[in-house]
């Protein structure tokens, strides 16, 4: 089994860390170059930042503080939010970031992933997608989950993955923020339909949550923000805890 991933999530709007509940009722976190650092320290594998609020005129402010967040950090970290072009992605990578993650932007022109992969390696390509189960599908939604779709989840996520994604980010709009577990069922369904790492987000509540999205929901990695965000979880203590119930992880 490979080593699962631990990942916090900071969501940037005007330059702070926010976080809110299905999506909506964000509430300040706090610094985020500041949590970055911590994280760095207490033994994430990597770390996201989604800029949620992001604009074409914001790219700019949000390739500096991806700046001041690669000079103190020395794992992995995505960055994405606003990413339409492959000027935006060189930005960031350029700026510091090993990945970035497009959402919005896949749906309305796929042949980015490409791209993007293309130029910079697929590595580099995480896709991140946002959906919800109505009457048992789960349907695509976009621009920060505001924007219903018809698109089905486990099409989108296998044509990303042919397009040359490198990696999915699944986050389950009806888990999110709930601290009710993630939506194992789904991720399960999805780590079987690709072969590229599945990230589950969306959920974790307390250390069995973590737990279960790797052997139940079969993710690669597990990603998650107010338990860390707020200290419920310590990273070292989830990894303990995971090492205890025969996770691999990294130390």
């Amino acid at each position: 089994m490979h080593t699962k991933r631990i990942i916090p999530c900071l969501d940037i709007k005007n330059g702070r860390t926010v976080k809110g509940i299905n999506f909506v009722g964000l509430r300040d976190a706090g610094d985020p170059v500041d949590l970055a650092e911590i994280y760095a320290k207490n033994g994430a594998d990597e770390l996201v930042f989604l800029d949620i609020s992001a604009t074409e005129e914001r790219r700019k402010t949000l390739a500096q503080l991806v700046l001041k967040i690669a000079e103190r950090i020395n794992i992995p970290f995505t960055v994405g939010g606003g990413i339409s072009s492959i000027e935006d992605v060189a930005l960031l990578l350029n700026s510091g970031a090993d990945k970035v993650s497009i959402n919005s932007a896949a749906v309305k022109n796929p042949q980015l992933i490409t791209q993007i992969a293309q130029r910079f390696g697929n590595q580099c390509v995480v896709v991140a997608i946002d959906a919800k189960e109505v009457n048992g599908q789960w349907k695509v939604h976009l621009v920060g989950g505001k924007v219903p779709t018809e698109i089905d989840l486990f099409d989108w996520a296998k044509q990303v993955e042919e397009l040359g994604a490198g990696e999915i980010l699944f986050t389950s709009m009806n888990n999110d923020g709930t601290k009710n577990g993630f939506a194992n069922r789904a991720l399960a369904q999805l780590s079987e339909l690709v072969n590229i790492p599945v990230i589950a987000s969306g959920g974790a509540g307390n250390l069995r949550h973590f737990a279960d999205t790797f052997t139940l929901g079969k993710s690669d990695a597990a990603l998650a923000a107010s338990v860390f965000h707020f200290k419920e979880i310590e990273i070292p203590d989830l990894k303990a805890y995971l090492k205890e119930q025969n996770i691999p992880v990294r130390c």
